[in-house]
């Protein structure tokens, strides 16, 4: 068992003798008091600061950063000191615990602090090996220690030098049995006696490149100890206060370099628990900071809307209600009609429309976007909509086009595949006003893409996109309104805090006729299990999907998976049925056919791969067959469900996959059996890959959290929504210079995700 309590002992390296650094001393006066923060009122310590460092010095004049090193921290985005203070470490080890050198016993794993006493060597029994042994001696005894092919440890470790050993004891076989450290963790101690790696709650870094965590241990103890006593803070002072935080440059430091504040062993173990969670004080403080910042930047943004006029006039009369009534497919639900209501209201406002629309997997969000643009088009405007791959993009242009097309609209689609020759007829059409819809990728946010009248832009599976993506859009036109969607559901608590620049609107009601979907795992082994089930699903007039796994378009093992099994399965185990395949690599005119045979009812049995994910409608497909389920995540599977269970007949889901021991695989596959309610599994997602995977933080705009949990942090995230509010209030109604300082780090922080929509 390592010193610090854990089972999980830590691997033994060579590493070469430490550096000796300035002292950390224990706890300063001036901070001694208790932290009383509600969510946690554990003891908070400082250290004693060295030389004061600006957090903007570049790292490549940070003491053990060379270029080479300074270009590795870049690559992952680390450029100043500010920004290596925020790699903070992802685990602690309490090497407290040191062991006397009598009594110790083959493979345990020890810490060891004493003196050398004595050195040798010998070049070994193969040429070019060599053995460098040393005694080090503690006040009780003594302890033998061996490194292999490593010579010039002779000059570095000389009898008199002190230093902490850390490794597994073995038995040597060359010294009848006795205990001896071969090739273990050293560290020379300065004239204090302080080490960096031992001797202390010692912190683990991801490693970054080549650099591992004793290497950034190293730096990192170098900048956290030259930090002055104040450092700029992201938060007015009377909240801190307010909090009962601890000062910033405490935190940074307890963060890096911790100092428990208990002797007792129960304490020490629970102040160990609380750092290894991420929940200490000093967590917490940065913590909040981070998420405060964000609340204020999404208020600015919120505010910096309303205060826009649009300079268009959009009615909503008899005429555009009976367009909207003639592309209809259905009688649409309450749930439809609220939210629709809501969009014709923010379209006819004098402000510009900022709306997330929210709904489960088949909940009509498609159509509702579509009833937009019709009031959007009918008042003389265009309309744009994006979408995240070409696959969906191409999906919503034919069902828009299906759908509109009856009353006479110009559809184009735009992505990057298209032909020179079409993208520029496409872009001509669209810039003389030809054009009402335009439907696309990235490519509508080009440059080269000018619209004549853009009123609406509406960006689908929004959760890809970022605030970015979303300004470009608006950047089009003057100042359109823009309805984001998402088939991603999050708790509406949730949403309105991350989401806060946009108004929310949610459908929570399926259309009339559909009925839950009946889903139920099988082993690899009871596949035959599922082709029963397709076998009953056809011969009784319905059509089933086979879908396979594809983590990438460019996975050719994946590809070749789904096109050998609709090989197999329409050449061996159904040739009495017509079985497509629909894939990414297939051409848009070879896609649009496989689709239309599929719904026309030619193709029985639809083998594809994750294109069928989102915008795919055919109400007489009543079996969704999933193989190695187990690679899909929660999210995933419920969208691909999602493609049943679109009609008035009872459709079924099969999950095959091969969970083994993975608990969190199985998980999965018991809600989806457990509930159809996408927000339920949206709760169940959030808790088992976290927010920061579930809703695609890099392309949500909101950046990756240092020390935030979504979900772990609600109630934080809640306060931090409220101060917001009245810190905003207070910069537009009676600012003082220090809520100008924090609201201009706050726009500094912010300006790369929000970009001119922060004012």
């Amino acid at each position: 068992m390592a010193p610090c309590g854990c089972n999980r002992p830590l691997r033994s390296a060579r590493f070469g003798p430490g550096i000796p650094a300035p002292r950390i001393a224990g706890a300063c006066a001036a901070h001694r008091e208790r932290v009383c923060w509600s969510l946690n009122p554990l003891p908070m310590q400082t250290t004693e600061p060295g030389s004061p460092r600006s957090a903007d010095t570049p790292v490549q004049f940070l003491k053990g950063i060379g270029p080479r090193r300074s270009e590795i921290l870049a690559a992952h985005g680390i450029r100043t000191a500010g920004d290596l203070l925020h790699h903070i470490p992802f685990r602690y080890e309490d090497r407290t615990r040191f062991r006397s050198t009598v009594g110790i016993r083959p493979e345990e794993w020890v810490l060891v602090r004493g003196e050398v006493c004595g050195v040798g060597g010998s070049p070994g029994r193969r040429p070019g090996f060599s053995v460098f042994e040393m005694l080090v001696r503690d006040q009780r005894g003594t302890l033998r220690v061996k490194f292999f092919n490593q010579p010039y440890l002779r000059r570095v470790y000389q009898p008199g030098v002190r230093l902490v050993l850390y490794g597994q004891v073995k038995r040597d076989p060359y010294a009848h049995g006795a205990p001896v450290l071969m090739n273990p963790e050293c560290e020379i101690l300065d004239e204090d006696g302080e080490g960096i790696h031992s001797g202390r709650v010692v912190p683990v870094y991801r490693r970054l490149g080549d650099l591992k965590s004793r290497a950034l241990r190293l730096i990192l103890h170098g900048v956290a100890s030259g930090l002055p006593p104040e450092v700029p803070d992201g938060l007015p002072s009377w909240l801190v206060a307010k909090l009962r935080l601890p000062p910033k440059a405490a935190a940074i430091r307890q963060l890096h370099f911790p100092v428990l504040a208990s002797r007792r062993p129960e304490e020490r173990e629970r102040e160990m628990g609380l750092y290894n969670s991420g929940t200490s004080p000093a967590h917490k403080r940065m913590m909040f900071e981070e998420l405060f910042q964000l609340q204020v930047a999404i208020r600015m943004v919120r505010e910096g809307r309303v205060r826009q006029v649009k300079e268009r006039a959009v009615r909503l009369d008899d005429r555009v209600r009976t367009a909207i009534k003639k592309i209809l497919p259905f009688h649409p639900t309450e749930a439809q009609k609220r939210v629709l209501g809501e969009i014709a209201a923010d379209l006819c406002s004098r402000h510009p429309m900022s709306r997330l629309l929210q709904g489960d997997v088949g909940s009509g969000k498609t159509i509702v976007a579509a009833q937009a643009a019709v009031i959007a088009v009918e008042n003389g405007f265009q309309a744009a909509v994006m979408a995240p791959t070409e696959i969906l993009a191409e999906q919503h242009f034919f069902y828009f086009r299906r759908l509109l097309e009856p009353l006479g609209y110009r559809i184009d689609l735009f992505k990057g595949s298209l032909r020179s020759k079409e993208k520029r007829g496409a872009r001509e059409r669209l810039e003389r006003g030809e054009t009402q819809i335009a439907i696309g990728t990235h490519a509508l946010v080009q440059e080269s893409v000018r619209f004549h009248r853009l009123a609406l832009a509406v960006i689908d599976e929004q959760h890809r996109f970022g605030v970015v993506e979303r300004n470009l859009l608006r950047e089009k036109g003057q100042r359109p309104d823009v309805l984001v969607m998402t088939a991603t559901p999050i708790p509406r608590s949730l949403a309105l805090t991350l989401y806060g620049d946009l108004d929310v609107s949610v459908i929570d009601e399926m259309p009339p006729g559909r009925k839950p979907i009946r889903t139920v795992w099988l082993d690899r082994e009871e596949r035959p299990r599922a082709l029963e089930a397709i076998d009953r699903t056809v011969r009784s007039g319905h059509q089933a999907y086979v879908v396979y796994p594809l983590v990438e378009e460019t996975e050719k093992s994946d590809l070749r998976a789904a096109t050998e099994a609709a090989a197999e399965l329409g050449g061996t185990v159904f040739p009495q049925y017509r079985v497509g395949l629909l894939h990414g690599r297939m051409k848009g005119e070879e896609k649009e056919e496989t689709m239309r045979a599929f719904a026309a009812g030619e193709i029985r049995i639809l083998v594809a791969t994750t294109v069928v994910e989102v915008g795919v409608d055919v109400a007489n497909a009543t079996l969704m067959v999933i193989e190695h389920s187990e690679r899909f995540g929660l999210a995933q599977l419920h969208q691909l469900r999602g493609r049943v269970g679109r009609g008035a007949a009872r459709s079924d889901c099969i999950l095959v996959g091969d969970v083994g021991r993975s608990a969190e695989a199985r998980r999965r596959m018991d809600i989806l059996c457990e509930t159809n309610d996408g927000f339920r599994i949206a709760e169940v997602d959030l808790e088992l890959r976290g927010p920061g995977e579930m809703i695609g933080t890099r392309q949500s705009g909101i950046p990756a959290f240092r020390y935030a949990n979504l979900l772990r942090d609600r109630r934080a995230l809640e306060i931090a929504r409220i101060e917001a509010e009245g810190f905003v209030t207070m910069l537009r109604e009676r600012p003082d210079a220090e809520c100008r300082r924090v609201a201009a780090m706050i726009r500094e922080q912010w300006k790369e995700h929000f970009g001119p929509a922060l004012t």
